[in-house]
């Protein structure tokens, strides 16, 4: 690589990682100040390892998190006086290591024509917006790139990813509102394969609350996905609403009951002092995280990086 290109490559780390620390102000600022708080030149006894506990546990890290990482602190810190610094950097490193085996990028299988991603998530998580961020980075990248308006139970979801298709230069594939999603799947897959695009990215519906009929829909469209191409989908993404805490646990579940969710992407990190929950996911269900957004524009999704994440979380540079 050129000097100058690995200039440009390091403005760019170095721009990313403050939007994630920006968009994970209402996060950090709560954990900061919280633990701020509690440690003034202070011993780690007893009593202020369970207050830790508890405040990691209002930040949404999850009992099991908030378990490990107050026992890492205790091992190394018990009678001892602290800083909130130390703290902070224990808990970092602890939250980087739980990150690091599930921050995995989505990687694109250039044999595959093409590489079929399919995209859940319950309806307001971010779903078309995501989709419509990853097109154009895959575009950027020198990708053909074609989307299927799959959630035709909106007429909204259908003409935002039309809107999001054209400014990134995307070929949609859509059908009337109430058409059959599995009809237009198989349609996609055909013309996709017929042009040898390199992905397709299919959308779908997100309705919990019929959640029989989503499941049988899901099922069916990955049949007919299956009739053209029996590896695919080669990925299955659930994008997950940063800003609903603990709920999106309740959600994994049950997507993860409909299809083989494979990766997860989660949005909104900005608008929420809820992006502790990121970790509770990690711990409990160890699926990879592939990207986090921090904001509305295509470059506030990124990979997701779990030592920058865990800094940002807790306040540090």
């Amino acid at each position: 690589m050129s000097p100058n290109r690995q200039e440009d490559a390091g403005t760019e780390t170095r721009g990313w990682f403050q939007r994630l620390k920006n968009g994970l102000t209402r996060s950090s600022d709560k954990l900061v100040g919280n633990i701020s708080a509690l440690f003034t030149k202070k011993r780690l006894d007893d009593e202020t390892i369970e207050e830790l506990e508890e405040l990691l546990i209002t930040a949404d890290l999850g009992v099991a998190t908030a378990a490990r990482l107050t026992q890492n602190l205790a091992a190394e810190k018990f009678d001892k006086e602290v800083t909130n610094e130390e703290v902070r950097e224990s808990f970092a490193t602890d939250i980087a290591d739980i990150l690091e085996p599930i921050a995995q990028p989505l990687t694109i299988d250039h044999t595959r024509n093409p590489h079929v991603v399919l995209v859940c998530g319950v309806n307001g998580s971010g779903k078309t917006t995501t989709i419509g961020k990853l097109a154009r980075q895959w575009k950027s990248d020198g990708l053909t790139v074609w989307l299927a308006a799959g959630d035709t139970f909106r007429a909204a979801a259908i003409e935002q990813l039309q809107a999001w298709g054209q400014r990134a230069g995307a070929t949609v594939i859509a059908m009337p509102k109430g058409s059959d999603p599995a009809a237009l799947a198989f349609d996609a897959m055909e013309q996709a394969q017929a042009a040898s695009a390199n992905v397709l990215v299919v959308d779908t519906a997100g309705r919990l609350q019929n959640r029989a009929e989503l499941m049988e829909e899901l099922a069916k469209v990955v049949r007919v996905i299956r009739k053209h191409d029996a590896t695919a989908p080669h990925d299955c993404l659930l994008v997950l609403d940063g800003m609903t805490g603990q709920n999106v646990h309740s959600q994994v579940k049950v997507f993860r009951e409909m299809v083989d969710v494979t990766g997860l992407i989660v949005t909104k990190l900005d608008g929420s002092a809820r992006g502790g929950v990121v970790v509770a996911l990690a711990q409990e269900f160890g699926l990879p995280v592939h990207a986090v957004g921090v904001g509305e524009q295509p470059e506030d999704l990124r990979s997701f990086e779990a030592l920058a994440f865990a800094r940002s979380l807790m306040g540090l540079e």
